[in-house]
């Protein structure tokens, strides 16, 4: 498996994760950046799809660690998954990105908080 094809779970789960939290955190991102409109309702158009959205979310990701988690062994030898330096690096862009994927998903809940 090359390198763009390990990506695309977490690129997909990222853009799921944006699409779980549009609703809530694209007016206020929209807000706090000056842009307003009455169009900016229609953002809220999306809260029926946030739980497949979610679901996507959830399954790309677990998908993407057990990908980045599989022991070395389960490797071939000289891909990219059996360099340590590799692995790092796609463990700290897995977090980085499943963080931001939480934040988006769960913002329906603390987005009140802050507005």
């Amino acid at each position: 498996m090359n390198s763009k094809e390990s990506n695309l779970p977490i690129i997909g789960g990222i853009i799921a994760a944006i699409g779980a939290g549009i609703c809530c955190v694209g007016p206020l991102i929209l807000l706090l950046l000056g842009v307003s409109g009455s169009w900016i309702v229609n953002l809220t158009t999306f809260e029926p799809y946030r739980p497949i959205f979610i679901i996507f979310v959830a399954l790309l990701f677990s998908y993407s660690g057990w990908k980045i988690y599989r022991p070395v062994e389960a490797c071939e030898p000289g891909t990219a998954c059996a360099v340590p330096a590799t692995q790092k690096r796609r463990k700290l862009i897995f977090w980085l990105s499943a963080i931001t994927a939480m934040v988006l998903v769960t913002s329906n809940y603390w987005i009140l908080l802050i507005a």
